[in-house]
């Protein structure tokens, strides 16, 4: 069971489950870091800051938390970390906090794990991970084809309809046109920010 729990949760974070100790990308994930490097207004040292500080969360995460956890999706931007995704108990999501602002080089963490008891879930978790996989697919369509909205600044996280958005936009226009986007989206129940806003240098 714990196997399994472990190869979720690795796939909910976009990683390859762990092989003898070592944790492969997705492919997929790792072409869209690649593309993402390339277009972002930051250093490649601070990107490569930013790798480091997420797989290192990450495998504390599989080899700490145990068993019960549902989902859980790390990312980091400039060093701060969003946390989001599903647990039964809120100790789980407090010791994610903390296991997260343990791990070198974490400037802060907004932890937007949802506590979900297992009686009040009327969807399995494939079921919802999937209607998530294509909200977070349109709202990466939607937000490349709106027009002043540097989509490689932003990260996205759907969980059960609730849509987390997470990086840095340019002006408060860019982030208002962005969440704007995501709103409009059929199934978004509702659009949390946690991006911050900051000129070009």
């Amino acid at each position: 069971m714990r196997s399994l729990t472990i190869i979720c949760l690795a796939f909910v974070m976009g990683m390859a489950p762990v092989v003898s100790g070592a944790i492969e990308l997705n492919p997929f994930t790792a072409i869209k870091n690649a593309v993402e490097a390339a277009a972002e207004d930051r250093s490649s040292s601070d990107i490569a800051e930013d790798l480091k500080i997420k797989a290192k969360i990450t495998t504390d995460v599989i080899d700490k938390m145990g068993s019960d956890v549902i989902s859980l999706n790390v990312d980091v931007y400039e060093q701060d970390v969003m946390l989001t995704g599903v647990m039964e108990k809120a100790s789980q999501k407090e010791q994610s906090a903390k296991l997260t602002r343990a791990v070198e080089g974490v400037k802060k963490v907004y932890n937007e794990i949802l506590v979900i008891k297992a009686v009040d879930k009327k969807k399995g978790v494939v079921e919802g991970f999937v209607e998530d996989s294509v909200i977070e697919g349109k709202i990466n369509a939607l937000l490349l084809d709106g027009k002043g909205v540097n989509v490689t600044n932003f990260r996205w996280r759907s969980v059960g309809g609730r849509v987390f958005l997470f990086g840095r936009a340019l002006s408060d226009p860019e982030l208002k046109k962005a969440i704007d986007i995501v709103k409009g989206i059929k199934s978004v129940t509702g659009v949390t920010s946690r991006v911050k806003v900051r000129a070009k240098e």
